[in-house]
């Protein structure tokens, strides 16, 4: 999902994370306050400062130590533009290796770092696999992956931490239905996707997160060179061949991954948090048609806090400020999404409407459908299964994550009884 992977939590962050935290250092220490505020919330929400932008000017420059000045966008109109422009901005990886001193070599592939033509050709591969018919034959197998992790919770004697076993596990099974892992694999498959996730959550994580989930999916798109599946990977195969290199297709992999794992489960659980704190919302999921609640769940969360880095091609002017050709522009999402008096509180009567959750033009998320069938099937199954669930401590002692790209809570334990 769009993921900083499909948008900037993508893989070049947490690389840069990784050689920091190799180094012994703090990002939080390394850049001022300023250019991480984009990313700081309190609780569920974005700290006020962030509207204060906002309101002073909906674009503003970010103090980043680069050679180049990089613009952020907080206004919801102006990241719509800045989000449909295919010609205006870039996304080029080689934009951003020039600035951090990444050789070529180090692009991770996928969606998020390309422009036209090259996007357009990639996510043409992957198209096929996200529309409405495809992902109709996974409607069964999420039903059954959610219904097998209430199981689990519910035979558990005490506290349930809802991030390890209902959070978690629903994203990274699905996605392996979608790739086509093979049953044998997947409890590997879970172990790269979760460490790929804890990476995010700072230095005690694993350093070698990275490198061994691209080293599983290589393999995984070498063995299906031979013995195609049904899922993702075989299907380009068996379409396209050998017009897909192997590090292309590991690369778009390892995108459907990073895009799909890590949005999800932090949606999963944040939603959670919010549903638990509003009694009619989750009696609505509960007892009626959740969609409309996903909808606005997915507004006012915003997971993925800002957008994959855009490149000015052009001098253009936007916001009232003129930002440079090859200036860097960053797009806050959760800032369009609260864009306005009446977004600033979640509303489970509110009618959908359009967000930001999953970005916005070219680079929007190509599996916002399937992150939406997991929301559907979910939330309702959790809070019929469980109609006296309750969190096991204070919402206020419960531990966010500190300037994350994508959002989340490192553990969340619940009462089912």
């Amino acid at each position: 999902m769009p993921t900083l992977r499909a948008r900037i939590a993508s893989w070049f962050v947490r690389r840069q994370l990784t050689r920091m935290n190799r180094k012994g250092l703090d990002l939080g220490s390394l850049l001022p306050d300023s250019a991480l505020m984009p990313l700081r919330r309190e609780g569920l929400d974005p700290i006020a400062a962030l509207a204060e932008s906002r309101e002073a000017a909906p674009v503003s420059r970010l103090d980043l130590p680069l050679k180049i000045d990089v613009w952020l966008v907080t206004g919801r109109d102006e990241v719509r533009s800045v989000l449909g422009s295919v010609d205006t901005y870039s996304s080029d990886f080689n934009h951003l290796a020039v600035q951090v001193g990444m050789a070529e070599s180090e692009n991770p592939g996928g969606l998020g770092f390309s422009d036209p033509p090259v996007h357009t050709r990639l996510r043409k591969l992957l198209t096929p696999e996200f529309t409405m018919r495809r992902l109709a034959r996974l409607t069964p197998r999420i039903e059954e992956i959610v219904g097998e992790c209430l199981d689990r919770m519910d035979a558990a004697p005490g506290p349930v931490d809802l991030v390890e076993e209902f959070a978690l596990p629903i994203p990274s099974l699905v996605i392996c239905e979608l790739l086509g892992v093979p049953y044998a694999e997947r409890e590997a498959f879970q172990e790269v996707a979760t460490a790929r996730f804890d990476l995010l959550g700072g230095a005690s994580a694993s350093l070698g997160a990275i490198s061994d989930s691209l080293v599983f999916l290589r393999e995984q798109v070498k063995k299906q060179r031979d013995s195609p599946t049904d899922g993702l990977l075989g299907m380009i195969i068996r379409e396209h061949g050998d017009r897909v290199d192997d590090e292309e297709l590991a690369g778009l992999a390892d995108g459907v991954l990073t895009g799909g794992f890590e949005t999800t489960a932090s949606m999963l659980a944040l939603g959670s948090i919010a549903l638990l704190e509003d009694p009619e919302a989750a009696r609505i999921v509960r007892e009626g048609d959740a969609g409309p609640v996903v909808e606005e769940l997915l507004r006012y969360l915003t997971v993925v806090q800002v957008a994959f880095p855009r490149f000015a091609t052009r001098d253009v002017e936007i916001g009232g400020v003129t930002v440079k050709a090859g200036d860097g522009v960053i797009c806050s999402l959760l800032s369009a999404d609260r864009d306005g008096e009446l977004l600033k509180s979640f509303d489970p009567h509110r009618a959908p409407a359009s967000h930001y959750a999953f970005g916005h033009g070219i680079h929007r998320c190509i599996g916002a459908e399937l992150a939406r069938m997991e929301l559907r099937a979910a939330y309702p199954a959790l809070f019929r299964r469980f109609p006296d669930l309750r969190l096991a401590v204070p919402v206020d002692q419960l531990e966010f994550r500190d300037a994350s790209i994508v959002y989340g809570v490192e553990r969340l334990p619940v009462l089912v009884r």
